[in-house]
């Protein structure tokens, strides 16, 4: 089974909403996970009230350390880290450059998820 890691600062917003869409989308496919350099500890209650209005909910999910998860992965997302992202073993590097909507309003916010969305979406209809 394909490992897919999702990777960002804290692991609190960006993440987790593509750890819960990849979930969705990859029908059990695929062992998905995401993870930060430096954790919060706790996913973002904003990012949980707008993923919950949407119908997604991320239950089981929680912020955790890259250093806790699988260091040998198949595809490894980076949300817009930049030089705080890990280095971890992985056989396909991709950064999706996502800003982080952590103090952004529930519109701009919003707007991120929809992102992240369709960046999954695509992620998961071309690997091979």
């Amino acid at each position: 089974m394909k490992t897919i890691l999702f990777v960002c600062i804290e692991n609190s917003c960006r993440s987790q909403i593509a750890e819960a869409y990849a979930n969705l989308y990859s029908n059990s496919k695929y062992k998905v996970i995401s993870a930060g350099s430096n954790p919060s500890g706790s996913i973002n209650p904003t990012a949980m009230k707008l993923m919950s209005e949407l119908g997604h909910k991320m239950a089981g999910q929680y912020s955790k350390s890259v250093d806790t998860v699988a260091q040998n992965v198949d595809y490894l997302i980076s949300m817009g880290c930049g030089d705080s992202c890990p280095n971890v073993s992985a056989k396909d590097r991709i950064d999706w450059d996502i800003p982080d909507p952590k103090d952004m309003n529930d519109k701009e916010f919003k707007e991120v998820i929809a992102l992240i969305d369709k960046q999954v979406q695509n992620l998961i209809k071309n690997i091979i």
